[in-house]
């Protein structure tokens, strides 16, 4: 993956820069020796590493407005970080960067439950947002399978879902207000704790901009009081088009689940050797939860089982209580991990009409005979977001291009079908060149001039989003007209 040649001129001016920054921040919040800043040298996407040039962890907006004012005196690249959970790498730096981190900004600011909102410095997690509600029957809808790492920060950069947002949505329908501090050090409030701002949308434009416009420091979040109760159903089908049928009849019948999970086989045995859940063996596994009332949720079960019925599966189980609702979601849960135990794997994210997944999964699996790679499926198959997990031998030779070469034609396929290239990691690095297969030049052309306004310099997040030689050359374009 490619990436922009370090500015020599930064690096040489590295000890001016560190004393700068070192004169606005606590002795413990800046890292500058080059074996400690290994530590932030890449995020989730490990295949590609190069250590920053330094790193800041302030623990207050003004401190970040402070050190982003040096930076953008100074002409330093940031790339802001919130936990490293990123999976599309859109916390990598570049030689001659900064990491500005938020994690060590997760206070609770305010709680108004009242009014439903809850305001959170960014660094905090998201799982740890309920958990500051729970005890009062709230809760923070968007939950992503990293929820207990994953920092709020990283989710309103890549606009996060989640196994639930099928009917709550993501974290854009989530995110009421943000504090953010512009490139210059400015701080600037946007939305609030109101339904919607007056103007023009700017909290949508920054929900889902993955550091390129500003560094979130401060979040107002929806929270939700707890529904009265929630009922998973597991169906199981012998193959992946039927359970693909199954999901689209679903959503036609016009009921709303809380989420549709889909598991194929490799990913159930995988995650039935780890977490012993007691799944069946078959060739493709949905999840399907619902909530409200009693009365509700057998109203909508029947008419879920009554569907699924129709398409003759192997096995449809009811979970009778907590216990069984509870390992019916316990290896879904663990996917990712009990992937990982048994081989290298690329987690892809993209989105598709939920209509076009029979021919979709049919069309993975003839792309993983012909590129001699293994793949297995475990997605949110109620909104279409697909996470193909290509399977491959990180130290085998040509490997890693062989499978981000299958993992391009899976996310072109995405868009073929009328759907996009990510539906939560974001595009990071590893789908910048990618975006011309989505994007027309000038809708590309609309995206960076946006970046113009907030970023004239081009300093947040470098090679990210855009195809690197489109932002080398709007940097190029910056420098020269300073």
């Amino acid at each position: 993956m490619e990436m922009p040649v370090p500015n020599a001129g930064l690096l040489a001016r590295k000890p001016n820069i560190v004393a700068r920054l070192s004169a606005v921040l606590p002795p413990d919040a800046l890292i500058s020796d080059p074996a400690e800043t290994r530590a932030y040298e890449c995020d989730a996407l490990t295949a590609y590493r190069c250590p920053p040039l330094a790193v800041a962890l302030p623990s207050t907006t003004e401190e970040v407005s402070a050190v982003l004012k040096i930076c953008h005196e100074e002409g330093v690249p940031v790339v802001p970080r919130g936990s490293g959970t990123s999976l599309a790498g859109g916390a990598m730096p570049t030689a001659d960067s900064l990491i500005l981190g938020v994690s060590r900004m997760n206070d609770v600011l305010e709680t108004d439950y009242e009014n439903r909102i809850i305001r959170v410095q960014t660094g905090r997690t998201n799982l740890s947002v309920t958990g500051a509600v729970e005890e009062n029957d709230f809760f923070y809808a968007p939950d992503p399978s990293s929820q207990l790492a994953c920092a709020i920060a990283g989710n309103i950069a890549m606009n996060s879902g989640g196994a639930h947002c099928l009917k709550y949505g993501v974290t854009t329908n989530n995110l009421m207000g943000v504090t953010m501090v512009l490139m210059d050090g400015t701080i600037v409030e946007l939305g609030g704790a109101h339904l919607d701002a007056a103007g023009l949308d700017l909290l949508g434009v920054i929900c889902g901009s993955e550091g390129q416009l500003g560094v979130v420091t401060e979040a107002t979040l929806r929270i939700l009081h707890k529904p009265e109760g929630a009922r998973p159903v597991l169906i199981a089908y012998d193959s992946n088009e039927v359970a693909g049928e199954c999901v689209s009849d679903i959503i036609k019948a016009g009921v709303l689940p809380v989420a549709i999970e889909f598991m194929d086989r490799p990913c159930i045995e995988a995650c039935e050797a780890f977490a012993k859940a007691g799944y069946p063996m078959c060739e493709a596994l949905l999840i399907v939860e619902v909530e409200g009332s009693p009365a509700e949720i057998n109203e909508q079960l029947a008419l879920i089982k009554d569907i699924a019925q129709r398409h003759n599966p192997v096995e449809l189980r009811e979970a009778r209580d907590a216990d069984e609702a509870g390992r019916i979601w316990l290896g879904r849960k663990s996917a990712f991990g009990a992937m990982g135990q048994i081989n290298d794997y690329m987690c892809l994210d993209g989105t598709i009409p939920v209509s076009s997944l029979p021919y979709v999964l049919r069309r993975i699996g003839e792309m993983s005979k012909e590129y001699g790679l293994g793949v297995a499926n475990v997605f949110h198959a109620g909104d279409g977001n697909m996470h193909p997990l290509i399977l491959f031998n990180a130290n085998k030779e040509g490997d890693l291009e062989l499978c981000e070469a299958f993992g391009a034609d899976i996310l072109r396929l995405c868009v073929e079908v009328g759907g996009c290239l990510t539906g939560e990691h974001g595009v990071g690095i590893e789908k910048r060149d990618l975006m011309v297969d989505q994007y027309a030049p000038e809708d590309l052309e609309a995206q960076m001039a946006i970046k113009d306004v907030f970023d004239a310099q081009w300093l947040l997040n470098p090679a990210k989003v855009f195809p690197l030689a489109a932002s080398e050359t709007r940097r190029n374009m910056a420098i020269a007209a300073e």
